[in-house]
């Protein structure tokens, strides 16, 4: 990529697309074309190509996606699969119909059955069933990298498809309704501790940073008890979904980062489907190949936010996948490796959150 040529990040205020900006920028690259979801709605075919008409990017970053954690996607599974093909389906055509170099494309690691070897290389993909909780959303990402790999193969095209694992980091969303397991886990452990501390104006802060349910706070206190008591805090307690029993990977979201733009800068198409007979399942894992149990993660947080309160588990609650490991085998290959282990990255994002 030159440094001077138009790169647009679709998504550039999210979790993922905010880091992928901040790297780039650190980079040297400066020419960005940037728009909002209120300025630009992916979802709407004729805006995207109007779009794309207007401003021809030379790279594209499709860092933008309806995401949410285990509650969303079960509750939610219409709007996760109709959204992000959508707006993959939108930005990737309008990407190989406007002569875009080289793009990006961002997937996850649910895409891989359920039942699929630990750690899941790249050639598991399609060869067993899904988990149920995240179907509907790992549907639309197999269809978005199958789409990247069909463009190249049918057009010529460079789009690259990357899965990264678990991601935490700047940006993160600590909505208790929709967010990740660990940012959920972070903000929980620190409702928990100002619970136990009676820290009424530390809890009416962070209520009215952001609401629970519409509950700020400015509610009275009995409200606010009970608006965090449906999510399982308690004075004396949190509680988590599932058996805690389940190992995750998680990736800091500025080593991802760097991660897409070395794949961007050094890594092309050709090079991922070269001595393949049948080309397919030529995206390549993003991960640290290293995991955690979710009771072994809830304790580590508690540690960090200085949460001393019991932990409960609430079996009653899905699991989701038991296990969920990448090999990041291809990437590694490739010339990348993560820098930022699990205990420091905890560290760093509770620093944000209180800041």
């Amino acid at each position: 990529m030159q440094l001077d040529e138009k790169i647009f990040v679709a998504g550039h205020r999210g979790l993922v697309g905010s880091a992928l900006l901040k790297n780039l920028q650190a980079r040297g690259y400066r020419n960005f074309v940037l728009r909002t979801s209120k300025e630009l709605d992916l979802t709407n075919q004729q805006a995207v190509a109007d779009f794309f008409s207007k401003e021809k990017p030379a790279y594209v970053f499709l860092a933008a996606a309806h995401v949410g954690g285990i509650l969303a996607n079960l509750t939610d599974r219409a709007d996760f699969i109709y959204n992000n093909l959508q707006i993959q389906n939108n930005v990737i055509y309008q990407s190989w119909k406007h002569g875009v170099k080289k793009l990006l494309f961002l997937g996850s690691t649910c895409i891989y059955p359920k039942q699929a070897p630990q750690p899941m290389p790249e050639d598991c993909l399609l060869t067993g069933t899904l988990e149920y909780t995240n179907e509907p959303y790992a549907l639309a990402k197999i269809a978005g990298l199958n789409l990247c790999e069909s463009f190249n193969l049918q057009y010529g095209t460079n789009f690259i498809a990357v899965m990264p694992t678990n991601l935490y980091g700047p940006n993160d969303n600590f909505d208790l309704e929709k967010s990740h397991v660990l940012p959920a886990l972070i903000r929980k452990a620190h409702l928990g501790k100002l619970l136990m501390q009676s820290d009424w104006d530390g809890i009416r802060s962070d209520l009215d940073r952001l609401p629970i349910k519409g509950v700020n706070g400015q509610a009275d206190s009995e409200t606010i008890l009970t608006v965090l008591s449906s999510f399982g805090l308690t004075p004396e307690s949190i509680e988590i979904w599932g058996t805690g029993k389940p190992t995750r990977e998680f990736l800091w979201s500025e080593d991802m980062a760097d991660a897409c733009v070395f794949v961007m800068e050094h890594v092309d198409f050709t090079d991922v489907a070269k001595g393949k007979k049948e080309v397919r399942n030529c995206h390549i894992n993003i991960g640290t190949g290293k995991e955690i149990s979710i009771a072994d993660l809830a304790e580590l947080i508690a540690q960090k936010v200085g949460y001393t309160g019991q932990i409960r588990f609430d079996a009653s609650k899905p699991d989701g996948t038991m296990r969920k490991l990448t090999d990041p085998g291809k990437l590694h290959d490739l010339g990348w490796k993560h820098s930022v282990e699990i205990d420091e990255g905890i560290q760093r994002i509770y620093s944000w959150y209180l800041s």
